[in-house]
């Protein structure tokens, strides 16, 4: 069926958030002021703790199924949609990305896996529990400053708590590897928030301080794939969610991810995807 919709609507926190963060418990029936079961995207970070039920939604084109207890992340520039949900129970927090250090959420964004499987024995399991448990009732007694940068605190040290669990998981030996994987994954960001006006190689190499050559060889080596082919990727991916959830012409969205030749782009898109723009629009939509 096709949407008639000319963009992918954007949400921002919800109106009762404060200093840019809110905890919502899943139990809660009326807890979503919009509807989730339709894509979208939020312009902020969401992190949820599931503590029971069955899940199943789509994050950018790719179906996610689990069973609590997992933890979930959802970042601003994703598309999401929930397609099913059974006997939930645990906690969401959406919070705006400037309460986070970078260094955090850029290790989120790279390791994370969605879903992160808990183990209910694990103290990280019942920390991760108490930590939630905490917000929650800050935030439904916040009557100063201090009880809000006390939420601050416990978002970053739920945040910092999660990302030392998924570290003491990753086997990351030698320093040249450390050095050589922190490229490539700033690379990965960079083209996130770049690719519409960045095309050149160069100019991500001169954001990390680094030669192309060098850049090239450590994401060629990591990925398999040259960093030029990652640039194309990331436009691509914005195209493919241009192209599914609105009805722009393909000159449109041509020009929307950074192309001013739509006949340039709709090479580069059936290069990358072996259908052409209209292709993909009616195979996977229409």
């Amino acid at each position: 069926m096709k949407n008639q919709n000319h963009i992918i609507k954007q949400f921002e926190l919800s109106p009762h958030s404060k200093a840019g963060i809110i905890i919502v418990n899943m139990e809660n029936e009326e807890a979503n002021e919009h509807d989730v079961s339709k894509p979208h995207r939020d312009n902020h970070c969401q992190l949820m703790l599931a503590l029971n039920g069955n899940f199943k939604l789509n994050i950018d084109f790719e179906n996610i199924e689990f069973t609590a207890p997992a933890l979930l992340c959802i970042f601003p520039e994703e598309v999401h949609h929930i397609i099913e949900v059974q006997n939930p129970k645990g906690w969401m927090i959406s919070f705006d990305s400037s309460l986070v250090s970078k260094e955090v959420l850029q290790l989120l964004e790279n390791k994370i896996n969605n879903p992160f499987l808990l183990e209910q024995r694990s103290n990280f399991y019942q920390q991760l529990i108490i930590l939630m448990d905490l917000i929650e009732k800050l935030q439904s007694e916040n009557t100063n400053n201090y009880i809000q940068k006390s939420i601050h605190s416990l978002l970053n040290g739920l945040l910092n708590l999660i990302s030392g669990e998924i570290v003491s998981n990753l086997s990351l030996d030698k320093e040249k590897e450390n050095r050589s994987i922190i490229i490539k994954e700033t690379f990965i960001r960079l083209t996130k928030e770049h690719f519409k006006t960045w095309k050149k190689p160069s100019q991500y190499a001169s954001a990390l301080s680094i030669s192309v050559a060098h850049l090239n060889d450590t994401v060629k080596l990591l990925t398999g794939s040259p960093v030029s082919v990652h640039i194309q990727e990331a436009s691509v991916l914005e195209a493919k969610r241009l192209l599914y959830f609105t009805d722009n012409s393909v000159k449109e969205i041509a020009y929307e991810v950074g192309y001013d030749e739509p006949v340039y782009f709709g090479k580069l898109f059936k290069k990358v995807t072996n259908f052409t723009p209209l292709e993909f629009r009616k195979k996977f939509r229409d």
